[in-house]
């Protein structure tokens, strides 16, 4: 029998909604999907948990900055073709951040912004649209 490995990258993202139903979305400053709006996340340092890695990257992409606290678990996401650089693995979590709430957009992000769940972008990078859904679906 013979035996594959594959390197397995792990990464965090956040759905970072307001109760006015809006969604914070950064634009992608690098490939793949440059240019694309997508969920501001990215990869769990060493040492480090998903969450810790969320609230971070968070922090980096947007200036937004909440606890660990804030942050629901969503779910993970591990189809082995969701990145086309190789395999990811992303746990998604959720958090409502007050209306009104300062962006800058920093880190890997061209820009951030906030954008009306009934009228986002015509295509998320990745499967961040099925983990906004998710999201979405478990907030209440």
């Amino acid at each position: 029998m013979t035996e594959m490995f594959e390197t397995i990258r792990y990464t965090a993202d956040v759905s970072a909604l307001t109760p006015a139903r809006e969604v914070l979305l950064i634009q992608r400053g690098w490939p793949p999907h440059e240019g694309a709006w997508a969920l501001p996340g990215g990869h769990v340092d060493a040492g480090e948990t998903s969450l810790a890695a969320a609230a971070r990257e968070l922090a980096e992409e947007t200036g937004v900055t909440v606890t660990a606290d804030a942050l629901h678990q969503v779910g993970v996401w591990d189809a082995p073709d969701r990145d086309s650089r190789g395999r990811y693995v992303t746990v998604a979590y959720v958090a409502v951040i007050p209306v009104g709430t300062t962006i800058t957009a920093g880190d890997d992000a061209r820009t951030a912004r906030w954008w009306p769940l009934d009228g986002l972008p015509e295509r998320l990078a990745f499967d961040h649209a099925a983990i906004l859904s998710a999201a979405v679906t478990s907030t209440p």
